[in-house]
This record gives C-alpha cells, sequence and structure tokens, in this order.
C-alpha cells in the first residue's frame, strides 16, 4: 500500500519538479550528520518544520526515505502540476530542550496542576504549633447530612475551586461600581498571604462530630498569626461548604476570635429562605438530633449569642414559610429584611442592586461582619447546582455587584453554601457563580486593608 507523504511526510523536491519514483532511487545521500537528505535540499512540510525533531528525529527521517524508495510513500502532487500546496508554507524550526529539562513544567496553566481556590498555594493550617502566618485562608466543608431536600453539598468544595481555576494571577474581574476603590485592586497582588488550607474531614455519619470537626478546625486556623495584615491580629477565614449548617461553626469560631466585648457580629444573610425556623418547625419535631439542620442554624445561633440582632438582616428571600409564626420568630432572631423582588424597585424607594446596597451598609454600619451567601438566593437559571432551589432570585450580576458594593464593611469571615455539583449543568455554572463569591469576599477583605 502508498502512503501520502504530505502534511506528516517528508516532502522532498529536486528543482521544484516532481520526479516519478522509480527515477527517485540513486538520489539519495548521507551528510555527515548522519541524516539522508536529497542531493539538492530537503523541504519538509509545515507541519514537520513546526514539530521538527518532535517527530522528524534521525531515525524517522531515514525510515521514510527508504519507505520513499521503496515506492511505499510517494509525493503529494496536489496542484497537478508537479508541485506541492504546501511548499510556500515556511516556519522556523522548533529547537525542543534537553529531554531532562524540566523547568517549564511548573508553568501555571488554568486547567492544569494541584487544584486549589484560583491556584493559591496550600497550607497544613491545622497545627497549633505551626509556626506559618495567614492573613486570608480558605477552608472547605464538604457536609451536606443538614439538608430538607436534595444533598450533594459534600461536593461543593471541590466545585468551588474548580470553578475558582481562572482566577488569580493578574485575571481578576473589573469589581465595583465606576470610581470605587475595590475597582483598583487585585486582591491576590495586595500583598495579604492568602491561602487554601483544603478540606475537614467531616464525618459523614454524626451532624455532631462532623460539626465539632469543622469548628476545631476553624478555631486553630483563627490561632494562626498574620502575616501582612495591619488591621486584624488573626487570619479571617472564607468557607466553601457545605449545605448551609457549616454557618454556625463558622460563626462560632469568628465570634470568639473577633468579636468586641460590647458588641457581636453582624450577619448580613444571602438566601431565599430565612434559615430562622424554631427547631420545633423543621426538624426538632422529629427529634433534638435533628433539629439543627440547614433551616434552623440561625435560630442556635441567635440563641447562643453571637449575631447582633440590631444589625442583621436577610438578602434575597422569597421561599414559602412554613408556620404562621414564622415572621415573628425571624424578628425575635433579630433579622431585617430585604426580598428578592426588591430588586426592581427603584433606588428612592431601597431598590435596584444601589438601593439594596445603601440599606444594607445603613444596617451594619461600623459593626464587624460575617457574611454568609446560600447559593440559592440566585435564580434556578443561574444556579441549578444546588439542593433547594426557589424561583425568581438575583441574577449572578446582580449578586456580585451588591457584594462588591459593599466595599468599607469591616468583613471578618465569609462563606458560600449549598453548592451541589451533582445538580449542576455540565458547564457548571453554579460553581463559576460561587467561585466569583469568593472572589468578592477578597476583594471586600483586600480593600479594608489597603484603603
Amino acid at each position: 500500500m502508498k502512503f501520502l507523504l504530505g502534511l506528516l511526510g517528508l516532502v522532498g523536491v529536486v528543482q521544484s519538479n516532481y520526479i516519478p519514483i522509480e527515477q527517485q532511487q540513486g538520489l539519495l545521500v548521507e551528510e555527515p550528520q548522519g541524516l539522508l537528505v536529497e542531493q539538492d535540499e530537503i523541504k519538509l512540510s509545515f507541519i514537520d518544520e513546526i514539530f521538527g525533531d518532535l517527530i522528524n528525529n534521525e531515525q524517522v527521517l531515514n525510515h521514510k526515505m527508504d519507505s520513499l524508495s521503496r515506492g511505499e510513500l510517494r509525493y503529494d502532487d496536489d496542484n497537478g502540476d508537479g508541485s506541492l500546496s504546501i511548499k510556500s508554507l515556511k516556519h522556523s524550526k522548533l529547537t525542543l530542550p534537553n529531554d531532562n529539562y524540566i523547568d517549564d513544567l511548573f508553568d501555571r496553566l488554568l486547567y492544569a496542576g494541584i487544584v486549589t481556590f484560583a491556584h493559591l498555594p496550600t497550607l497544613n493550617c491545622f497545627d497549633y504549633n505551626s509556626t506559618d502566618k495567614i492573613d486570608i485562608a480558605i477552608l472547605g466543608a464538604p457536609f451536606d447530612t443538614g439538608v430538607s431536600y436534595s444533598p450533594g453539598a459534600r461536593f461543593g468544595p471541590n466545585g468551588i475551586r474548580q470553578g475558582g481555576r481562572r482566577l488569580g494571577g493578574g485575571l481578576t474581574s473589573v469589581r465595583g461600581f465606576k470610581n470605587s476603590l475595590i475597582r483598583k485592586i487585585d486582591p491576590y497582588k495586595s500583598g495579604l498571604n492568602i491561602v487554601d488550607c483544603g478540606d475537614i474531614p467531616m464525618l459523614p455519619f454524626d451532624n455532631r462530630v462532623a460539626l465539632n470537626q469543622l469548628y476545631r478546625g476553624s478555631r486553630v486556623i483563627h490561632n494562626h498569626d498574620v502575616l501582612n495584615s495591619t488591621k486584624y491580629e488573626r487570619p479571617r477565614i472564607i468557607t466553601l461548604g457545605g449545605d448551609h449548617t457549616i454557618t454556625l461553626m463558622g460563626l462560632k469560631s469568628a465570634f470568639e476570635t473577633f468579636h468586641d466585648p460590647n458588641d457581636k457580629i453582624s450577619v448580613i444573610h444571602f438566601d431565599s429562605h430565612i434559615d430562622t425556623w424554631d427547631p420545633k418547625v423543621l426538624g426538632g419535631g422529629i427529634s433534638n438530633y435533628a433539629g439543627l439542620n440547614h433551616g434552623t442554624f440561625l435560630h442556635y445561633a441567635a440563641e447562643a449569642g453571637y449575631i447582633n440582632k440590631n444589625s442583621s438582616l436577610h438578602v434575597g428571600i422569597r421561599a414559602p414559610y412554613i408556620s404562621d409564626n414564622d415572621i415573628d420568630h425571624d424578628i425575635e432572631c433579630g433579622f431585617k429584611m430585604i426580598t428578592a423582588r426588591e430588586i426592581d424597585d427603584t433606588e428612592e424607594e431601597g431598590g435596584g442592586i444601589k438601593g439594596i446596597v445603601k440599606r444594607i451598609k445603613d444596617i451594619v454600619g461600623g459593626t464587624k461582619v460575617y457574611i454568609t451567601v446560600d447559593i440559592d438566593v440566585l435564580d434556578p437559571s443561574t444556579a441549578p447546582g444546588t439542593g433547594t432551589m426557589e424561583v425568581g432570585g438575583f441574577t449572578s450580576r446582580e449578586l456580585i455587584s451588591i457584594l462588591d458594593g459593599l466595599e468599607g464593611i469591616d468583613l471578618i469571615g465569609a462563606d458560600v453554601v449549598e453548592v451541589s455539583p451533582p445538580f449542576d449543568t455540565r458547564a457548571g455554572i453554579t460553581t463559576l457563580v460561587a467561585a466569583q463569591v469568593v472572589d468578592s469576599f477578597l476583594g471586600l477583605m483586600a480593600v479594608k486593608e489597603i484603603y
């Protein structure tokens, strides 16, 4: 069988004229380097010239010449005039490095290497004897046994890291409003030591043990000294959930680390559900063990005294209530409310992105703030990969714009939760927007340090 010696073959011409195979024998001589060449010149194909020795080393070239002389290969006469269609395409010959050269194997590729959030460095953060200093820590909480509907959020931390592969390294998107300070900064190049601590190994068989593991892991991170932070004495943690139950442990550790003796922590709760349900209404009517879940954790946080009841609020609420007492109980837990549909009101009415931002900042004031974002605050069209979807939510642009608009708040901790990759699209749009939420958290934390 004869093969075409075209794009991937050795293109040989003598004075650019086609030479029949039967006349080609005897024209080959050997140069001192050992390569078989034609008496006039050898012209390689465009592809051959690009890949060079990678596909055409001495052994391969000799083999091709032998095959040509035996009639197993022939020239590709595409133009019908004896010339080759590829002859006008030229490319500089590639010089490959030494086979033992490895420096370029460490180059940053968006889809290669160990997956951390935004390609941040990893660190074993769970050692009280460690002398490593941390300004901001990314922490995974793979937990979903507190859900009331669809599980899968235990895979959220890994999904969010996958969604953040295009972040960092100068690939930061435009932030905030026009002329805002946050638009001028890149948190990844802010001088802050931001590390990915990996995931807490949360036991899937007993929620009490799992949540305690998360608390102890968060506590040891908060015990580290800071490196370059000038406004905080302890690291701030951004937690990747996990279902919303995990926020209780994040709040507990942040409260113990940062709260003012004369005040508590203001919570900005982005969600479609209130999550202050009385445990007797959601779960607790079955057993005390079931009382703590992703819909009651804010009840327990308020009961424990972590929440500043004068300056905390829900944003994006639209899910139905369970009992007639839910609204009164929510007020008792200390929360004000901005519903999802208020995004459509005018700024003068306190609606729209800027109107909502102003209301949030007026409510939290200068207090220490913890932000928790349930990804189901977004519309299912934007974030289908979550456990309890509710229609009529924010778009990703609206959420990110509201978050970025909060520049200047004293953000001491944050999380994004209820990201369930098994329910996401093939394109991973939910994990993508969740990663952008974390990016906004980093922007809020960095801008407070710089300005």
